[in-house]
């Protein structure tokens, strides 16, 4: 599988955890010419959530090697920044979005999976 093909398969996945824990997905894949944002949600208690997801797709290789990197490791500080300035970016231009007494927060989601569809799903808040 193609690594865009395997990061859609991460976002699906990460989209129906998001709603089985009673959050609304407000749009995904939020881009701008400086970055993307992979999930903008609200959470239940009003809170706009930015969230980046990592997933990594496993094979027999990496299921033997458990010291192998996992996918929030590539949740580099570069990243951090980028996604950061599109969740000011976003809070600035739709200011009806977010709610003054909880404002927003970034989190990840890293998701190990394999080619039989079984996954790990490890949710980060407030990164």
């Amino acid at each position: 599988m193609k690594n865009k093909e395997i990061g859609k398969i991460g976002e699906d996945i990460a989209v129906e955890y998001l709603i089985k824990k009673g959050m609304s997905i407000i749009i995904r894949n939020y881009r701008e010419k400086f970055g993307e944002i992979d999930i903008v949600a609200r959470s239940r208690d009003n809170t706009i959530l930015f969230i980046e997801v990592k997933t990594k797709s496993l094979n027999n290789r990496v299921l033997a090697d458990l010291d192998s990197l996992k996918p929030e490791d590539n949740f580099t500080s570069q990243k951090y920044i980028i996604v950061n300035r599109m969740a000011s970016f976003f809070s600035l231009k739709y200011p009806e979005l977010v709610d003054e007494e909880k404002g927003w927060r970034i989190d990840l989601i890293a998701i190990d999976v394999d080619a039989r569809g079984r996954y790990n799903l490890r949710h980060f808040e407030n990164v």
